[in-house]
This record gives C-alpha cells, structure tokens and sequence, in this order.
C-alpha cells in the first residue's frame, strides 16, 4: 500500500515503523473474513482492511475523529486477520501504534476516561486482591454485569516443596492469583510431577498488556522494565524458561524484546527475555512421556473436553493444535468448535467491559459451537477466555493444565 507520511510521522519513530507496515498490505481484504467485529456489523471500517485504511489517512495528515477512535476501539485486538494475511501485515503493532496517535488528537469523553483509568490502575493494584475477595463475598448479591467478572472463591491447593535441578520461571500475573489461583498452583504440580522446580519472583507483577492496550504505553513499558528486573537475578542463576500460563501474558512478553528495542538500558534483556518466554503448552511435548505413567488415574474417554483456543495462543503465538495433541496422548477426549474455532469469545483483556454488547454477542457464538460438542467440560489456557466464557455456561470452564493436574493428584 502506498503510504506518504506527513511531516509530523516523518520525524516519528512510531509514524516510520506504521509506514513500513502499511507497506506490506495489498488491499485483498482476505482479512475481513476472519474478523469477529466484521462478521458481527458488516462494517467495512470494523474489519482490519478499513481500520488500516482509517490509520493511513491519520499518518498521511487527515484529521481524526470521535468516529476514527470508535472503529480503533472496536478492534478485539484478536490478530485473527495476522494469521489470515497472505502478505504479512504486522496488524497487532499497527494497531496499537493506530490508537496511540489518534488518542493524541482525538480527547475521550469524562466518563469514558474514568473507566478506562480504573481498569488499567485497578486490575494492575496491590489492592485488586482484597477487592476480589470482598466481591466474592457477596457475589450472589451483585447484578450481573458484575457477577460476570467475579468468579466463585477457588481453593488454590497446594504448592509443592520440592526442590529440583531444572528450574522454570512463572508469572503469577495481576489478576489470576486473586481470581483462579488454582491455576498457577495446578501449574507449579505439574511441573513438579515432572521433575521441575517453578520459582515467582514476587516484585514481579503485572505483565503490561493491561495498561498498554489502553493506550499507556508508558505505564505498560514501566511494569515491563520492572519484570525484567524482578527475573534478571534468576536468569542469572540458570532458569531454562520463563514460563506463562495465560497466554495474554505469553504474548506480551514474548514481545518485550520488540516494545523495549529502542530502550539502550533494557533492550538486550528484552530480548533475552522474549527469547526464554515459553506458553505452558509449549513444554507438553518432553512432559508427556514423564508424566503419562505417574497418571494416578486414566482420563475418562466418554468425558469429553472441548477446548477454546485463546487468540493470543493461535494468533498472537502462532500455536495451534499443541494442546489438543499432547493431551489426547496423556489420555484425554478432546475437541475444538467444529465452526469458528479460530474466532475470539469476546473477552480481549478489558474489551469485555468497554465493548460489552459486541463481546457478550461472540461469548454466546463461542458457546454454541462449543456447546454443539456436549463437553463434560470447556478447557481453556487464558484466565480472560476461562472467566467469560463461564458467564454464560453452566458447564464448567477450566485451564487445560487444572485438567491434567487432576489426572494426576
């Protein structure tokens, strides 16, 4: 696409790298079909081919408006039409550069601002933890909107205590020991099952993806530093990998080295760190023949798990299939949407709460093509995924590893 930038982006490093994106993209509009906002509304300007032309037209010198940032808003940042594109448009960046400089310009209504502030300072809290707690409380007696975001209180389980040669690192992440502890515990069991030693580094928090897809990109790029900082001594000491079980937080920071390339102080550990960042699935392989004889009990073949794959595990990380596969040879019946496996359920970090009609429209689409499968239960591997798609089910929703963890206690 050709693309002449104004004299403003001319003198920018973000107005430079949109351009060499927009570069890329040949106008196909392949990518419209795979676009869950698109097949909702219809909208040229709400799949990806038009939000890239409202970009180009930004960076070009055109003025943008109230309606510009409401199609950019709009996008899930599902990066479905990245893994549909036949000429490699870097779409995921594109869009986060899209937003940055049509906010510069475009001032956001009070209210909207407010929300927007208190999820990406909320969520990110030390004081997101009591507040969970407290909603947990009194859930039964919360209206829906908010019933939808406050799981029932988890037992986390035990943590193992054992100690072992080959050590991993784990996020813990902002909201997941709050909501689903279980999870990184589950996780931590397994790990330990097969002969490896997961550590946390407690000053290590939030993994950035919350405050910077709400466009603070600076807050974002502050608590990735931090994280680098919190792991460095441990990387130091050998850990083999950083390993993440929501794989929102997988593809943030397995993209540090990209967000962090113009920083001199942190760009090399940046790097380091995106180059260590493993999902979880990514470590099925050499578990499975460790773990299929500890097994303390055969999954049961006639229970049926059918498993949504998150966008940012087979688009953002380009890993499709690992789960199923490596778990089917440990035993277990498992199975993705036979329509629109590859579509997003909706949740998209915080679009569910910004976005709540187009995103309770694709949770209740997800659901009835998974429902199509009549599964004992849903699996998942992204905390986001995992809470929404419960909302509207009464069938259990689950992190694949929680699964395997059970077979194994």
């Amino acid at each position: 696409m050709q693309t002449n930038l104004s004299p403003e982006y001319q003198q920018r490093a973000d107005g430079r790298a949109a351009e060499a994106i927009l570069r890329k993209c040949v106008h196909c509009g392949f990518c419209t079909a795979t676009c869950p906002t698109y097949q909702l509304l219809g909208d040229e300007l709400d799949g990806p081919r038009g939000r890239i032309y409202l970009m180009k037209q930004v960076l070009e010198g055109a003025e943008p408006t109230r309606k510009t940032q409401l199609h950019l808003d709009r996008c899930l940042t599902c990066r479905n039409c990245e893994s549909t594109c036949p000429s490699g448009v870097d779409y995921g960046h594109l869009i986060d550069i899209g937003r940055k400089i049509v906010d510069e310009k475009v001032p956001r209504p009070a209210g909207e601002t407010a929300v927007r502030w208190l999820l990406k300072e909320g969520l990110t809290s030390p004081a997101f933890g009591p507040a969970m707690k407290l909603g947990q409380l009194v859930r039964e007696l919360l209206p829906a909107s908010l019933k939808n975001k406050v799981p029932a209180k988890q037992d986390a389980g035990r943590w193992p205590t054992q100690t072992h040669a080959r050590r991993v690192l784990m996020l813990a992440g902002c909201v997941q020991p709050a909501m689903m502890p279980n999870i990184n515990t589950a996780t931590a069991r397994v790990l330990d099952a097969a002969g490896i030693q997961t550590v946390v580094a407690p000053e290590a928090g939030c993994c950035g993806a919350v405050k910077f897809h709400l466009n603070d990109q600076d807050g974002g790029k502050a608590q990735m530093r931090a994280n680098i900082d919190a792991w460095w001594p441990h990387i130091e000491r050998g850990v083999e990998a950083i390993v993440m079980n929501a794989s929102g937080c997988g593809v943030t920071v397995k993209e540090y080295g990209h967000i962090l390339a113009d920083d001199p102080a942190y760009a090399d550990k940046a790097a380091r760190i995106s180059a260590l960042t493993r999902d979880l699935s990514e470590l099925l392989p050499a578990l499975v023949p460790v773990l299929r004889p500890k097994l303390a009990q055969q999954p049961d073949a006639q229970k049926l798990i059918a498993f949504h794959p998150p966008c940012t595990l087979q688009h953002g990380q380009q890993l499709k299939g690992g789960v199923e596969q490596h778990l089917a040879a440990l035993g277990f019946t498992v199975q993705v949407a036979r329509n629109e496996a590859h579509l997003c359920c909706g949740s998209a970090g915080t679009y569910s709460v910004l976005n709540p009609t187009l995103s309770y429209q694709l949770r209740d689409r997800k659901l009835g093509h998974l429902g199509e499968l009549q599964p004992a239960v849903i699996a998942s591997a992204n905390i986001g995924c995992i809470t929404h798609l419960q909302s509207g089910t009464a069938t259990p929703v689950r992190h694949w590893v929680e699964l395997l963890d059970d077979a194994l206690a």
